[in-house]
């Protein structure tokens, strides 16, 4: 008679240990699918540098980049890049900046997120410095200028995938975000949030 209250014990502990792991699971999943697509380039990430190629590694082939702007509506700001689009030699440093206005009478704090389209493109663009994902913070009509600083990486060339990709679209999507505690105190400082 007590063979069924332990297979059922065991029935239980059993559940309770996958409600563990699927909870695990999905608390990694974020954390885990970002870096993949940053180390792979996956789903058109662009790369992160610290520093532009040698000025030995600028090809003479040209690509083209095309720059896009889209907001939530929830956030009441005009966000647009401030060139349509730029040519650079492969491997060339570039230099691309993006506006945005708070067309509202409360402050806002907004986080834009990025991608690069076609997704093959992704590994070989590399940002050296960007706003995305640094918290913007701006007061009621408030109007910033935020630059991007890029370059093809000219391995792009030798890639099977991408080596005949010469037009890329970047696509930055700005949303509404609750500031954190040093973006607060900024606010009404006269500091900005340090661009990355």
């Amino acid at each position: 008679m007590t063979a069924a209250p332990d297979r059922n014990m065991r029935l239980v502990r059993r559940l309770i240990a996958l409600v563990v792991f699927m909870g695990a699971a999905a608390w990694a999943a974020v954390p885990f699918y970002s870096w993949f697509c940053q180390v792979t380039g996956f789903a058109g990430t662009p790369q992160v540098a610290t520093e532009s190629p040698a000025d030995g590694d600028v090809l003479d082939e040209t690509v083209r980049v095309r720059f896009d702007a889209n907001v939530m509506p929830n956030l009441g700001w005009t966000f647009r890049p401030m060139q349509r689009d730029m040519t650079l030699r492969i491997g060339e440093t570039g230099l691309a900046f993006y506006e945005a206005v708070n067309n509202t009478d409360e402050t806002i704090t907004g986080t834009a997120s990025y991608n690069v389209s076609p997704d093959a493109a992704g590994y070989y663009f590399d940002k050296i410095e960007c706003f995305c994902f640094t918290e913007q913070t701006l007061k009621p009509g408030e109007r910033i200028e935020m630059p991007l600083t890029f370059f093809v990486d000219p391995d792009i060339v030798d890639s099977r995938d991408a080596g005949r990709i010469r037009d890329i679209t970047l696509s930055y999507t700005f949303f509404r975000s609750e500031p954190t505690k040093s973006a607060e105190a900024t606010i009404d400082g006269a500091a900005r949030p340090a661009v990355n």
